[in-house]
């Protein structure tokens, strides 16, 4: 029993391997308790900060990275856009944040963190009427729900799994029952037979969306700006993408089983750290430039930029070139790997 066990690589896959690399990733992620630090942008001069006693000072430099500004316009942009965590100038008395709720965790900790900086102001004080107030400001529509931003990401997994599980599964299927052997053998040529394939997936992709966004919108409170539509071309970059991905899978891949460990092996993780399921806000700063060379990290960072953030066209640019040659990369290593019938 124990010889067949460590014989099963499959088997020695799934109860040992998968868990242990879960550990180091969930460990690597969640595993650093001190508290992350804030990007805030400073407009002009901000006493409460520039003149803050010793022990305060310490606290800021403990908890914020501080960049100077003179364009609140440009500053507040950026925390629209996600550069940047909040922003932050004085009006009088009174302490005024902008913040974005793309991420409440963040956005509780910027408040906690300047609301704190104010109460310390105002102690300083001591016997007097409170002199410093909090103003915040929330950078988008108060009507926006987390919903606008968790459904991007989840969208751009589902593309990502369908797009991978769906072209390893059905190569390997193929070749082991001959229908790969039988279509070579057939006076189709094999471009009619990939084209074939990618439309499938691109429609697999479109039904994903409709079956997404239709919901959201209907139920849950799903607000798309007016340029949602451009996440078609991004997505159908997307789906090609990680179809090729699929298909280098199930080019080395002998069994279905197989073929669908490892396309969880790659798929899994990178959903993790693409920030699919959470903010990678709190991660090393490691993971955090791994997760910009991963193709589901540029997937969500244009869905959330079309979708959510208002921005136009030139937002995808970057992810849709980018997601473009990793599908000529990855689809060209496919087709070095692949083989018509079983070896």
């Amino acid at each position: 029993m124990v010889k067949g066990f460590v014989r099963d690589r499959m088997a020695l896959f799934w109860a040992v391997i998968f868990p242990l690399m879960f550990l180091f990733l969930l460990g690597g992620l969640l595993g650093d308790t001190s508290v992350p630090r804030s990007d805030v942008i400073q407009v002009g001069a901000v006493p409460l900060l520039d003149d803050a006693d010793p022990a305060t000072q310490a606290a800021i430099d403990d908890t914020l990275d501080i960049e100077h500004s003179d364009d609140r316009d440009a500053a507040i942009a950026e925390v629209r856009s996600g550069d940047a965590d909040a922003a932050v100038t004085m009006n009088g008395d009174s302490l005024v944040l902008w913040y974005s709720a793309a991420d409440q965790v963040t956005a509780g900790v910027v408040q906690g963190t300047f609301n704190s900086i104010v109460q310390s102001a105002n102690a300083a004080a001591s016997g007097q009427p409170p002199t410093y107030t909090l103003a915040p400001e929330q950078v988008e529509d108060e009507s926006l729900s987390p919903i606008q931003f968790f459904t991007p990401s989840l969208l751009g997994w589902a593309i990502a799994m369908g797009a991978t599980f769906g072209a390893a599964a059905n190569l390997v299927l193929w070749r082991r029952n001959g229908l790969l052997r039988r279509l070579r053998l057939s006076p189709v040529p094999t471009y009619a037979v990939v084209g074939a394939r990618v439309v499938t997936a691109l429609m697999l992709a479109g039904i994903q969306m409709v079956m997404f966004l239709v919901p959201a919108v209907a139920f849950m409170g799903l607000e798309l700006t007016g340029w949602w539509w451009m996440s078609v071309p991004l997505l159908a970059a997307a789906t090609l993408a990680f179809l090729a991905l699929g298909l280098l899978v199930g080019s080395f891949s002998k069994t279905e089983e197989g073929a669908t460990g490892a396309a969880n092996f790659i798929i899994l993780p990178m959903a993790f750290l693409s920030g699919s399921f959470f903010p990678l806000d709190g991660a090393p700063a490691w993971i955090v430039a791994l997760s910009h060379v991963l193709p589901l990290k540029w997937v969500n960072e244009g869905m959330l930029d079309v979708m959510v953030r208002g921005e136009g066209p030139s937002a995808i640019v970057g992810p849709i070139l980018a997601l473009l040659a990793f599908a000529a990369v990855v689809g060209a290593l496919a087709t070095r790997l692949f083989r018509w019938e079983k070896a």
